[in-house]
């Protein structure tokens, strides 16, 4: 068990929390702020417990100089009104500078503070030492609460814990028990399903899943090499030729370890990748040659719906098909409402499924959606996540 922001008697403290406040923005405005939603909790209980609160976060990428594109001055605004008081924004292109020094010292109980961009320092992603010390002279208490970068060791994910003491906030706490549960001690049948484009991008996690899994249901871009695996004609789609044999050696591991291995058996196909083509259902020893595959079939909807069905947890991580286009989004939206009405542990594994469940409106039924795409697909893996690791034990 790992310490959390409960373990600490914050009166008199300042705690230096790195948020993940990545958030798309459109001409300077934030078009969806479910990760700065994501950290309110935390951030209301220090408020509540006297607490003063430096926030750091990264921002895009502007490649370890400043650039005022990915600058949190709409974030501090955004959290301003949801918190119903003024968030001080700190911008200083350095980060971390005297005046910023000064302006947290002089923090009262309950102040919330935002520092610039942390990738403004190129230091951040080298994971330098003066600069994570630079950052811990900010408070007296490192909370982490950015999962979706804690399969990073940067300054400011796991450098600052050399300085200063480190425990989680409530989201990460969350994170660990879903992810941790449903890999280690899953209620079964377990099942999970993997979409997303390529082989070699999900190698590790499928092969880890097969020794913990009773049911594997492939989809989305990468199921057509494990076609062209066995044989298949795939026309036009989505071929990863560095996961071929890669995709032949999980097929037979699946079969070895007894693992219930679903690959689609009818996809829709289209002339061309738009959502207007001309498109067909066809079985998957059929796909023409110059069609490509965007989505799942019905038949396959109802196989991996009745395989479903039987779950007690399911971990999804991956689109079946190009949800982003209404004609090839049926597939992926028949599998999120099936997992929202399973009597199930859900728990989506950030990214395009999180993208996908929430554009279907569906993200209030599954039992947790992570907020780190890469971190949770590391953490299915069975991997130590640096950003984890630094988080003092009970």
């Amino acid at each position: 068990m790992k310490k959390t922001i409960r373990d600490v008697k914050w009166e008199g403290r300042t705690a230096v929390m790195r948020c993940d406040f990545n958030v798309p923005l459109k001409d300077g405005e934030i078009t969806d702020d479910t990760r700065i939603r994501a950290a309110l909790p935390s951030i209301n209980y220090l408020i509540d417990n006297g607490a003063r609160i430096v926030l750091m976060s990264h921002l895009g990428r502007p490649k370890g100089k400043p650039n005022h594109e990915f600058s949190l001055a709409p974030v501090a605004a955004r959290l301003s009104e949801y918190l119903g008081k003024e968030v001080k924004f700190a911008a200083s292109d350095a980060v971390v500078d005297e005046d910023v020094k000064k302006a947290a010292s002089e923090l009262a109980a309950g102040d919330v503070m935002l520092i610039e961009n942390v990738r403004y320092r190129a230091e951040e992603e080298k994971n330098d030492h003066d600069f994570a010390g630079e950052l811990s002279e900010l408070g007296d208490i490192f909370v982490q609460e950015a999962f979706g970068t804690s399969h990073r060791a940067h300054a400011s994910t796991t450098g600052i814990a050399a300085f200063i003491p480190a425990v989680s906030g409530f989201l990460i706490e969350k994170e660990l028990k879903f992810l941790g549960e449903a890999v280690n001690d899953p209620e079964r049948p377990f099942a999970a399903i993997m979409g997303g484009a390529k082989v070699k991008d999900k190698i590790a996690v499928i092969t880890s899943l097969l020794d913990k899994v009773d049911i594997l249901i492939i989809g989305g871009g990468m199921a057509y090499t494990f076609f062209k695996a066995q044989g298949y004609s795939i026309g036009t789609s989505l071929l990863d030729e560095e996961g071929l044999d890669l995709a032949k050696n999980i097929l037979d591991l699946a079969k070895e370890k007894g693992v219930n291995f679903l690959l689609p058996v009818d996809v829709v196909a289209a002339d061309e990748f738009a959502n207007d083509s001309p498109h067909d259902v066809y079985a998957v020893d059929s796909i023409p040659e110059n069609r490509m595959g965007l989505d799942i079939g019905p038949a396959t909807i109802k196989l991996f719906s009745d395989t479903l069905a039987e779950a007690k947890t399911v971990v999804w991580n991956g689109p079946v098909g190009v949800f982003e286009m209404e004609n090839f989004a049926v597939g992926t939206r028949a599998i999120a409402e099936c997992l929202a009405g399973l009597d199930a542990t859900t728990v989506i594994g950030g990214g395009d499924s999180a993208a996908a469940v929430t554009q279907f409106g569906l993200a209030d039924k599954m039992t947790h959606i992570s907020t780190g795409g890469g971190a949770s697909l590391e953490f299915l893996e069975g991997k130590e996540l640096p950003g984890i690791a630094v988080i003092e034990d009970k």
